[in-house]
């Protein structure tokens, strides 16, 4: 009887052995898996500091931006050119006709507002003549959807060598859409082409 005490003793000794035993090789095995990571971080930690700056300066840069471009207030410099071509029809800078007029620009917008500038278009027809206006070629192509070129040209007929006096208007979208366009495609500028085109 005493025999089989001692020997259910001595085996409830070498459970809590083993379970010690088990309980420090776990130990030891989470001390080096934590040894190799730390040995991991102090390789790298260059790296992986660079890492991190370049995400927390991408985040706070777009962000800043998306605030200012937000802002009502604030224009946005978006430098354009826009490429003139007519047919039967010669557009100028000046009142008189004698400076032509190729190009068209703008270099700032303010979102939701509309930024102005006056041509002069002079009739080459031998005919009295209606005006048409066509944009095309948008570069990028999406940004059609924010922007939009309207002119005030009535419908006033034009009698050979006459000129004219028309305002060409660009109006820039107010969405947030527009801005985060601008931001996450990063666009720094936009072209186009403007059709003038006489018809009798």
């Amino acid at each position: 009887m005493t025999n089989m005490y001692y020997g259910s003793i001595n085996f409830s000794n070498r459970s809590k052995e083993r379970e010690r035993d088990y309980a420090h090789d776990a130990f030891q095995r989470i001390l080096t898996l934590l040894h190799s990571f730390f040995a991991f971080l102090k390789a790298s930690y260059k790296t992986i500091l660079l890492v991190a700056i370049v995400a927390i300066v991408s985040v706070a840069s777009t962000t800043l931006v998306s605030i200012l471009l937000s802002e009502s207030d604030s224009d946005v410099y978006l430098p354009s050119l826009g490429t003139i071509k007519t047919i039967e029809v010669e557009v100028y800078w000046d009142p008189n006709g004698e400076n032509k007029r190729e190009t068209l620009s703008w270099d700032e917008i303010e979102t939701g507002k509309s930024v102005n500038t006056t041509l002069y278009i002079k009739s080459v027809s031998n005919f009295i003549v209606t005006l048409n206006l066509n944009i095309t070629d948008w570069y990028p192509e999406e940004i059609s959807d924010y922007l939009t070129i309207s002119w005030d040209y009535n419908g006033t007929q034009l009698n050979p060598n006459e000129i004219i006096p028309v305002t060409m208007t660009l109006t820039a979208s107010s969405s947030n859409e527009f801005i985060n366009y601008l931001v996450n495609n990063e666009i720094r500028r936009f072209d186009f082409v403007i059709h003038i085109v006489a018809s009798d």
